[in-house]
């Protein structure tokens, strides 16, 4: 279905859509193809166009699953596949460091198949963005059958690793500059997974706020409660050298490794049949392990729902002298599934928590897993699964502040935009991709990058300048850079009511030098602001506003937009009065800037 039609060269677009009330939706990066077992590199004499420079920080690790890698079922041990991760990862980061590094953390994984004896695991890491002392590596990983030749992809992770020079500081690390879209991507997005992982503590305190005091024990017909003592497993290793980097620090992946066995055995010790390892929360390194310590590694099954149980493990580190206090290395939340024959989950038994501790802890589970739900359904799934309007509440706010954002930095990443329409200081690129169709308008104000971003990311003003909108009252302040508005808008043109939204407005400053400000806009529902019947209820999954200074004095400012196909019923011949529109809604928000420019008030006082 063709998105455009072009009358005469000119764009065919109906004005409503100019308003940020419009649909979106968050691109997918794409993988370059691999190299095909046997395939021939380009001569260098030779007329093909040559391939992209690789990545330097790029590395590529592939290894046979062999029997001493597998568990019972001759498959491959996720504790394994940890360590392969993790040295992968660290290679990556000592690449762009040219120094030692060692692991901070590793993000949420999503297992999503097994691997079995003969085949064989590929891993694929490299650095997306350094910041001062630390950088994000990506890492992905899939299985190759080299009978059948077929690929699949099991899991994508991204670690936090930390340079160190001989006195074991920290390092100030060079800058990346990305060279693809994909890499432009994930450098721009990485800051925002940065924020996500910073806010991690406080999204863990939020979380036991909230959750329920009083203990609800799950009833399940013809389920018999297994007391969560009986799950408890402890075990000891003594850190030797194979088990230490060059630094003669523990290695990150043989840590995680420990941890996932004695996790293993807690969650066999409920169910008595062999559990398999769907997902772990983020491993965050706390201090450093060394050649001699004696790790104690504890775990028991917090909380059984029907077909999954968490279990929390940690891992403490002593030094020679026992009697010294531990030190506390790790802690994570891994959970499992046992699936039957035909690979479907099987019902578990239920858990009795230990007085105390326990009852918080299986608390702590409850709501983990409303956290991991929410998680999975704001940022994993498709977009075209999920309605454009997602629940707003306290467990998912870091994740949906961190999909409205992302959403928008996917958008701006994409190189092949269109200059469609250009008149005196307005240029109007599109993108067409499947179904969706994006807009770009963009112009060059006189006004500072900050200037023009605190101005814009008050909705309450945007009626001063925007005919679209009538008004925005602020329903919820977040916090500092995250707000939710009602908004009120013109009617649409075959509709005999305005139209109002609920939106989650997320701003964000630079991150580093180079970045641009941004203003992302997202649908979200909430229970106090249901559909009114004097308004048409709208959505917008992906808007919002892209400032970057070209200097002191200037700044370019960029409105992108993804409207989705149920908009294109608005699409009219009106091409003369869309220009005009477009011109006269941005000459307006230039003569908005210019004029307050100087009389900003900071941080969103008074509103």
């Amino acid at each position: 279905r063709c998105l455009l039609k072009m009358v005469k060269g000119n764009i065919i677009v109906p004005e409503e859509i100019l308003s940020f009330c419009c649909n979106g939706l968050q691109g997918s990066t794409s993988t370059p193809r691999a190299q095909e077992p046997g395939e021939q590199e380009e001569a260098p004499g030779d007329m093909a166009s040559p391939s992209p420079a690789r990545n330097p920080t790029e590395v590529q690790m592939s290894q046979m699953v062999l029997p001493c890698h597998t568990n019972h079922r001759g498959e491959l041990s996720t504790g394994q596949l940890l360590k392969w991760i993790d040295t992968a990862a660290c290679l990556s980061a000592e690449r762009h460091a040219g120094r030692p590094c060692v692991t901070a953390s590793m993000d949420d994984i999503y297992f999503e198949h097994t691997i079995s004896v003969g085949q064989v695991v590929n891993i694929k890491a490299k650095v997306n963005r350094a910041f001062n002392s630390s950088m994000e590596v990506g890492i992905q990983v899939s299985y190759e059958d080299l009978c059948s030749g077929k690929h699949c992809s099991i899991c994508k992770a991204y670690a936090t690793f930390v340079a160190q020079d001989p006195s074991c500081s920290k390092v100030k690390l060079k800058p990346l500059t990305p060279q693809t879209e994909e890499e432009k991507l994930e450098y721009s997005i990485a800051a925002e997974r940065r924020r996500m992982r910073l806010a991690h503590k406080d999204t863990i305190k939020d979380l036991l706020t909230h959750s329920p005091h009083d203990t609800e024990l799950e009833t399940r017909d013809g389920s018999r409660a297994v007391p969560a003592e009986k799950t408890r497993v402890e075990s000891v290793e003594l850190v030797l050298p194979p088990h230490a980097n060059h630094q003669g620090n523990t290695f990150g992946g043989q840590i995680m490794a420990w941890m996932e066995n004695v996790a293993t055995i807690a969650a066999s010790r409920l169910c008595h049949a062999h559990p398999t390892l769907r997902a772990i929360e983020m491993f965050h390194f706390r201090e450093p392990s060394q050649v001699g310590d004696r790790l104690v590694l504890k775990a028991i099954v917090n909380n059984a729902f029907k077909n999954s149980m968490e279990v929390g493990v940690s891992a403490e580190a002593y030094g020679q002298e026992m009697s010294i206090s531990p030190r506390h290395i790790n802690s994570a939340f891994m959970t499992f599934v046992v699936l039957d024959q035909e690979g479907q989950p099987r019902t578990l038994p239920m858990v009795t928590p230990e007085p105390g501790d326990g009852e918080r802890r299986y608390r702590e589970a409850s709501a983990r897993k409303k956290i991991r739900l929410d998680r999975k359904y704001v940022v994993s799934c498709k977009q075209t699964e999920v309605p454009l309007s997602v629940p707003w509440d306290q467990s998912n706010k870091v994740y949906l502040s961190y999909n409205n954002v992302s959403a928008l930095k996917t958008l701006i990443a994409k190189a092949n935009w269109a200059l469609a329409r250009e008149k005196e200081k307005v240029r109007m690129y599109t993108l067409e991709e499947d179904k969706f169709l994006s807009f770009r308008i963009e112009m060059s104000v006189g006004i500072m990058a900050s200037q023009a971003f605190s101005l814009l990311s008050n909705l309450r003003r945007r009626h001063e300048w925007d005919s679209h909108y009538l008004s925005a009252q602020l329903v919820q302040r977040v916090d500092d850079d995250d707000m939710i508005y009602h908004v009120v808008s013109q009617r649409l043109r075959h509709e005999n009511k305005p139209q109002d939204f609920v939106i989650l407005a997320s701003r964000r400053k630079p991150c580093s030098k180079g970045d641009p400000y941004v203003v992302a806009f997202r649908s979200v529902t909430l229970p106090t602001h249901p559909p009114r019947e004097e308004f048409t209820r709208g959505e917008t999954l992906c808007s919002g506003f892209c400032i970057w200074p070209e200097s002191e004095e200037m700044s370019k400012v960029a409105y992108y937009n993804q409207a989705t196909p149920g908009y294109l019923n608005y699409v009219t011949t009106n091409v003369a009065g869309l220009s005009s529109d477009i011109c006269a809604t941005f000459e307006a928000c230039e003569k908005f800037l210019l004029k307050n420019k100087d009389n900003i008030i900071s941080q969103f006082q008074n509103l």
